[in-house]
């Protein structure tokens, strides 16, 4: 892989995830514009380092790619749980939490060359973010839970 491709991997998941983290801040979310580009620019990372030594060693060694990555998913539940918060009977941050969860997906997707899944997940979590509020808003009014 080039080094120009890195970077193009690296910025298209600054893009998709920023605009997933944008919509979030614009939420006054605890996670928003910054902490969505940081968890996917470093899945991206991971999935780069992850296909780089799968490269080098696999003439070598057995390497399995998807290990490192399998790691990415099962962390980030830690980062998104900081994000739910109990408030009496209602739980906030939910939506928060799984949106950093899917740029975390993004990420890897991004950085193994994925393109088109990103880019149409990307669609999928922006249109779920601002349109599936309103419908939630009419349907259930200010009785559904915020995430």
């Amino acid at each position: 892989m080039s080094n120009t491709q890195i970077i193009i991997r690296l910025l298209i998941s600054v893009l998709v995830s920023g605009l997933i983290g944008l919509e979030r801040q614009l939420h006054r979310r605890a996670a928003g514009l910054r902490t969505h580009i940081l968890v996917c620019v470093g899945s991206t990372l991971i999935m780069l380092t992850s296909l780089y030594i799968f490269d080098i060693y696999k003439d070598k060694v057995a390497v399995d790619p998807s290990r490192i990555a399998s790691g990415v998913i099962t962390g980030i539940g830690f980062l998104g749980a900081g994000t739910i918060i109990r408030y009496g009977e209602e739980i906030r941050g939910l939506t928060t939490a799984a949106s950093l969860w899917v740029v975390a997906a993004l990420g890897l997707a991004v950085g193994c060359g994925f393109y088109t899944a990103a880019i149409a997940t990307t669609v999928i979590v922006l249109l779920t973010l601002m349109f599936l509020r309103r419908l939630e808003n009419k349907i259930f009014g200010d009785k559904h839970p915020k995430g």
